[in-house]
């Protein structure tokens, strides 16, 4: 009896492995698609479309899906990705939040919601995220809505609201990170600024004591609002405003000069995770991008708003010499001898007067290039700083 059921168990778990649709394969040194296409039985163009943000150039060790030719025929047809059907996403390198939510048709709010780590951890090679269903979302916000009104919200006895007025092309993430809270903790808290961020606007900001004390420390100390200059009739008569200890100069158009420096490496990130990525002209997603489409499309993911043409985006923020250019600076060009800016990247690297940008070319795709190659030495035109 136990033979057979043993007999039994061995031939539902052989059934079982070859429904599956699809066999990881690992890349081994000297593969690529044909070789990999003949062990398996399978023509390169099915692995190409089971893998559409694999990579044109094939990486050591990372992993492909492979058809499984023996994984029986659904009896209804296929469904694609885009039904939302609930399941897991292991993370590969070089993907992204934003990358992920277009294969499976679904946001990057959403996202987060069901994976509340990926606030504070963000993505990490090898992880396992859950992809949500409409069901799965609408029960976590159920959830937290149930909490919100059975628990009434109380804060720490050492924590401190304070009002900060938002200074010109200040992101929601550096105000966050300045008072030690995330971005979705600052919007819960001002649930006008979702959609935007207008400047001038008055954030009133919950922190702790510790963190408020800390940044009016950064700044030099000046007197209390009141005491300096009196009523709100009276403050409109000055020259500069004071709020938060800091000094708002009127009619200028200073920003803040916090640490930018996590941001920049994050949205260079974001911004090479796309290399291969064809083009695309009017293209802002992975089935292709323009130049100023890539730029538009990695700062967007960032809540940070860019004209949609390159030479919109020369126009905004600051000119800076190249010679003083800095990663994350955007770098501009006026190709094929045209006479105004046509063409943008963004500097992942600057150092012994060769600038390396990342950018999306018409004839290779989103790539890594060079002003020390003589074609952009030629057109080079310009550097911006967007982050001070």
């Amino acid at each position: 009896m136990v033979f057979r059921l043993i007999i039994v168990l061995f031939f539902f778990s052989v059934g079982v492995f070859s429904q599956e649709k699809f066999i990881k394969h690992k890349i081994s040194k000297g593969e690529n698609l044909t070789v990999i296409a003949k062990k398996y039985g399978v023509k390169a163009k099915d692995i190409q479309e089971a893998n559409p943000n694999a990579p044109k150039v094939l990486k050591l060790n990372s992993v492909l899906l492979i058809p499984n030719k023996n994984a029986k025929s659904a009896p209804n047809p296929v469904q694609s990705v885009a039904d939302n059907s609930p399941g897991t996403h292991e993370v590969l390198q070089k993907e992204t939040l934003w990358g992920i939510s277009k294969k499976y048709n679904v946001s990057v709010d959403d996202l987060k919601k069901v994976n509340p780590a990926l606030e504070t951890e963000g993505l990490k090679i090898g992880q396992q995220i859950i992809i949500p269903s409409n069901n799965t979302v609408a029960a976590v916000e159920n959830t937290a809505q149930n909490l919100e009104t059975q628990k009434p919200e109380i804060i720490p006895a050492s924590d401190v609201e304070i009002a900060v007025e938002v200074q010109p092309k200040e992101t929601k993430y550096a105000i966050a990170k300045r008072y030690g809270i995330t971005v979705k903790e600052l919007e819960r808290q001002n649930p006008s600024i979702k959609a935007k961020l207008p400047v001038g606007y008055v954030l009133k900001i919950k922190t702790s004591k510790e963190k408020a004390d800390a940044v009016n420390a950064a700044i030099a100390p000046q007197p209390l609002l009141n005491e300096t200059f009196g009523t709100e009739s009276q403050i409109a008569d000055n020259t500069d405003v004071k709020l938060d200890r800091a000094i708002v100069k009127k009619d200028t158009t200073s920003v803040y000069n916090g640490n930018h420096s996590d941001l920049i490496d994050q949205i260079i990130t974001s911004a090479t995770g796309n290399i291969g990525t064809r083009y695309r002209s009017g293209g802002t997603t992975k089935a292709g991008f323009d130049c100023s489409g890539l730029m538009f499309c990695t700062f967007g993911n960032f809540d940070i708003k860019l004209p949609r043409s390159s030479i919109e985006q020369s126009r905004i923020g600051t000119k800076v010499a190249s010679s003083e250019a800095q990663k994350g600076d955007l770098i501009f060009f006026k190709t094929n001898g045209r006479r105004h800016i046509n063409h943008v990247g963004m500097v992942v690297e600057a150092a012994d007067g060769e600038i390396k940008f990342v950018h999306s070319s018409t004839h290779g795709g989103v790539i890594i290039s060079s002003t020390k190659e003589a074609y952009y030495q030629r057109s080079f035109s310009q550097v911006n700083r967007i982050l001070e």
